[in-house]
C-alpha cells in the first residue's frame, strides 16, 4: 500500500511527482484527457505538501498558476488547501496551495 502524500519525505514526493509527470505525458499522447487531468491534479496535491503554508496568509489575494489573470482570496486553510473565493465569485472553494502563485 502506498503512503499518503502527508507521510512522504520531500525526496519521496519528488519521485512521486516525476512518476506522475511521466504517466501524464503518456496519457496526453494517447488522447486520454480524463486520465491526464487526474494525474495533473495528483501532481498539484503532491507539490502542495512541499510548500511552506506560512508563505501564504488569510485575507491575501494570489494569482492562480493555471489561470493567469484570475485571482484567489484566502479565507482560511485546511491542511494544504486554501479555502476562499476565486475572482468575484461568492462560492467558497478549496484549492491546493501549489496552485497559488507567490509574489516575486
Amino acid at each position: 500500500m502506498q503512503k499518503r502524500y502527508s507521510e512522504m519525505t520531500p525526496m519521496e514526493l519528488q519521485r512521486e511527482i516525476g512518476i506522475l509527470k511521466e504517466k501524464a505525458i503518456k496519457a496526453e499522447q494517447m488522447g486520454m484527457s480524463n486520465e491526464y487531468e487526474v494525474l495533473v491534479r495528483k501532481m498539484a496535491m503532491a507539490k502542495a505538501y512541499m510548500i511552506d503554508i506560512n508563505q501564504f496568509a488569510v485575507g491575501k489575494t494570489y494569482e492562480l498558476t493555471e489561470e493567469p489573470g484570475v485571482f484567489f482570496t484566502i479565507t482560511y486553510f485546511n491542511g494544504v488547501f486554501a479555502w476562499g473565493h476565486k475572482g468575484n465569485d461568492t462560492e467558497e472553494i478549496g484549492i491546493p496551495i501549489s496552485l497559488l502563485r507567490l509574489p516575486e
